[in-house]
């Protein structure tokens, strides 16, 4: 059923995200180093699968299947001139699942970085930035998402060229926004929860917080001090399933179903209105998560 961010938000309860997407593209056979954008055309069926596992989960809001879907990303795989039409796929697969159920459900655009260093720390300019997540944004907005999603950013000036992008693409539309604390609390490029919240809130987001990370503990810290500098801000947290350990060439992570609830029920104490997972995350731990805070309940 179709409805908005602010709708769920506005019923004061605790809001259930998805979990990883690529996670459970690997366990299907996506092959590392490939582009995961590109089964949005050759195998859809699997995408929508996904998405219809983690609403069944308890999922309430559902990233699309582009966080590598920028041009710039989508370049490194000889893959760009094919921006739009993975990112309208995506949007449509993911609308299509949420449409087919009673409850409602909110699509969100992932839009994650553009895999570049911008000037002065490296050569990719702001205008050039600005105008490639503009291209993605006004993609997924035409394959009907509710939010563009901004996520897993380190740095704040390329997190207000996604966010006049994504204005620049679909003026006056809802957009979230998360960094990524993977440094002792910090960004890999040195900002704070304190940091971080105070530039967000004055780009004027729907949400914001903190997504994958080293695990719950770290994301917990990242909300609790998000909620301290500002109650009233709607706080977002997202944390990997632990730590992950190589077995052969696979990624495992550590984090059971049972200590991603722990976690959710922490960083609700916290602050935390929406909450989901990210790396090595499955339906399962969303499950778990959704019965911990008594929402979303599984179908």
């Amino acid at each position: 059923m179709k409805t908005s961010l602010s709708d769920l938000l506005a019923s004061g309860q605790t809001i259930i995200a998805d979990g990883g997407m690529g996670t459970l593209l690997f366990a299907r056979g996506l092959e590392r180093g490939s582009a995961p954008e590109l089964w949005n055309v050759e195998r859809p069926d699997d995408v929508r699968a996904i998405h219809r596992e983690y609403i069944a989960a308890g999922a309430q809001i559902i990233l699309t299947n582009t966080f590598g879907g920028s041009r710039f990303r989508l370049d490194m795989h000889g893959l760009g001139d094919r921006t739009t039409e993975f990112n309208t796929a995506a949007a449509r697969l993911a609308r299509a699942e949420a449409d087919a159920v009673p409850q409602a459900v909110v699509v969100g655009g992932s839009i994650g970085p553009s895999g570049q260093m911008l000037a002065p720390y490296g050569t990719l300019d702001f205008d050039e930035a600005v105008n490639a997540f503009c291209e993605q944004a006004l993609a997924l907005v035409d394959g009907g998402v509710d939010v563009l999603w901004i996520e897993t950013m380190s740095d704040l000036e390329e997190v207000r060229a996604a966010v006049e992008g994504c204005r620049c693409g679909a003026p006056g539309f809802p957009i979230v926004t998360t960094l990524t604390f993977d440094t002792n609390g910090r960004t890999m490029m040195g900002v704070t929860p304190e940091t971080a919240l105070a530039a967000l809130s004055d780009f004027g987001v729907l949400a914001l917080g903190g997504n994958c990370g080293n695990g719950p503990e770290e994301i917990e810290g990242v909300i609790a001090r998000m909620h301290a500098a500002n109650a009233q801000v709607v706080l977002v947290a997202k944390a990997n399933a632990g730590l992950p350990h190589m077995e052969g060439d696979r990624a495992v992570y550590d984090a059971t179903p049972a200590v991603m609830a722990d976690y959710a029920r922490r960083v609700q104490a916290q602050g935390a209105r929406i909450i989901g997972a990210c790396c090595g995350s499955t339906p399962e731990h969303i499950r778990a998560i959704a019965a911990a805070l008594g929402e979303g309940k599984p179908a």
